[in-house]
């Protein structure tokens, strides 16, 4: 039997062994997940001491939670031969993004697109993109009312929209406007109905959720079918950084190009699941912040001397105690072994970041926020995982902290937080996302003793650690 790590392929003739688990029924189970999330899953493995558990919930029949680090690490490391994500129409957000998605392939078809997705979100290609982050943050703030409580997630969600659509797109004028108008709401819609019932996904007509998001998805690959018209007939093509343009000049092993509907699913799939994510972990940072002063006083100093270790540990604790994405699913191919648990082929396994990132013995006192646990460190501890793992690994994790490390270094050096004594606000998932169920709301004044603009220089902070 071929081992790897905690994992091995069982032998035919081993018995199938299931890890422990209420017998309630699924409607009960699903009715305390929707209230209690992840928090129930702690509780199951609390009530039967194991760190592997199962349950019974839509979509994730007989589903296996782990909640440890280590058997997390292995999972993520096991070859596509035994375990791989959940394909379309298992609740896949592929189902919205289409078949073209990173999220709808699998085996060597994904592994040969994340090959060419991955050059334009690391090394020095990603400079490019400092420029247009700065932009869309100036363009966002400049209307910001000093004084005043706002919610600043939704601000957050204009930014990494802008950002995403003219990195990624390369989308201006008309284009750009038309893409900001109708992509978030379509994402958003098509990323909470794929959670329903089959039934729900019939077009029904324009006044039906998923014919709804359909007339939303014909608009929207009209304007990339434009976008891609205008790329192959500029002459500068080559000279482009945009993900669009390198998209159309890549090739597979075998001289292919991507097929320009399947370049359509993955620019959805681009800013679907980056433009939320990051918003939403932006909008925790503001939540976290304002609740932390002294902390809050460190990062400006540190921004105005053109420092980054601790804004990049602080985003590091924002991702790991407030993850907007709270966990993350594969599916066995074959029957294999889990721990001292064999599992059959087709079991849905729940891997816990939420529970993971609570792990006292990576995380000491993990309840607390506290981005200097990562200071003076080499390297993060194996149980931080907001990005996934694995050949499943975000993608964008680089670009999302770069994005990230530009926009908090901005707000640093032009706004002042008030301090407030609020109860920390509570999380609300929103289909893409987990976000501050308030709206991160914050009161800002624009700083008058900020450095003076020659000196507002990025700061070389080393984006590939994340």
């Amino acid at each position: 039997m071929p081992i790897v790590g905690e994992f091995m392929v069982a032998a035919t003739t081993e018995p199938v062994r299931l890890p422990p688990g209420p017998r309630t029924p699924k409607l009960i189970q699903t009715v305390r997940f929707l209230v209690q999330n992840h928090a129930m899953f702690d509780a199951i493995c609390r009530g039967y001491g194991s760190d592997v558990v199962r349950v019974n919930l839509p979509r994730n029949n007989h589903a296996v939670v782990i909640n440890d680090p280590v058997l997390a690490k292995e999972l993520f490391s096991t070859g596509t031969e035994l375990v791989e994500r959940p394909p379309s129409g298992a609740g896949s957000i592929g189902e919205a993004f289409g078949p073209g998605s990173t999220f709808s392939l699998a085996g060597d078809a994904h592994r040969e697109r994340r090959k060419l997705l991955a050059p334009p979100f690391h090394g020095k290609r990603m400079r490019s993109y400092d420029r247009i982050i700065e932009e869309e943050v100036r363009r966002e703030t400049a209307c910001w009312v000093e004084g005043q409580e706002f919610e600043t997630l939704e601000p957050m969600l204009r930014i990494t929209v802008g950002v995403i659509l003219r990195a990624v797109f390369g989308a201006e004028g008309a284009a750009l406007e038309e893409l900001r108008e109708t992509v978030p709401a379509m994402v958003t819609l098509g990323s909470l109905l794929v959670v329903c019932p089959p039934i729900v996904r019939r077009d029904l007509g324009p006044w039906s959720p998923w014919g709804r998001f359909m007339k939303q998805r014909r608009r929207f690959d009209a304007v990339i079918a434009s976008l891609i018209a205008e790329a192959r007939a500029d002459p500068a093509i080559e000279e482009r950084k945009d993900v669009l343009a390198l998209l159309l000049q890549a090739r597979y092993e075998d001289g292919e190009p991507i097929s320009d509907e399947h370049i359509t699913d993955e620019l959805l799939t681009l800013l679907g699941s980056g433009h939320e994510t990051t918003a939403s972990s932006l909008a925790w940072a503001v939540e976290r912040l304002s609740r932390h002063p002294e902390l809050c006083k460190r990062l400006a100093d540190e921004a105005d001397a053109g420092g980054s270790e601790l804004r990049q540990a602080t985003i590091w604790e924002v991702q790991r105690t407030r993850p907007v994405l709270d966990g993350t699913t594969r599916r066995t191919r074959t029957r294999i072994r889990l721990g001292e648990w064999v599992l059959p082929e087709g079991t849905n396994i729940i891997i816990s970041i939420k529970l993971a990132h609570d792990s006292e013995g990576d995380f000491p006192d993990s309840g607390s926020f506290n981005p200097d646990r990562y200071l003076g460190t080499a390297a993060k501890p194996t149980a931080w995982i907001p990005f996934g793992g694995g050949v499943n690994r975000c993608v964008g994790a680089a670009f999302a902290n770069l994005e990230s490390d530009v926009v908090l270094r901005m707000l640093l050096r032009e706004f002042r937080l008030v301090p407030t004594d609020a109860p920390g606000e509570k999380a609300r998932w929103r289909g893409v996302a987990t976000v501050p169920a308030k709206g991160a709301r914050a009161v800002v004044y624009r700083r008058i003793d900020k450095p003076p603009v020659a000196s507002d220089s990025l700061s070389v902070a080393d984006h590939s650690r994340t």
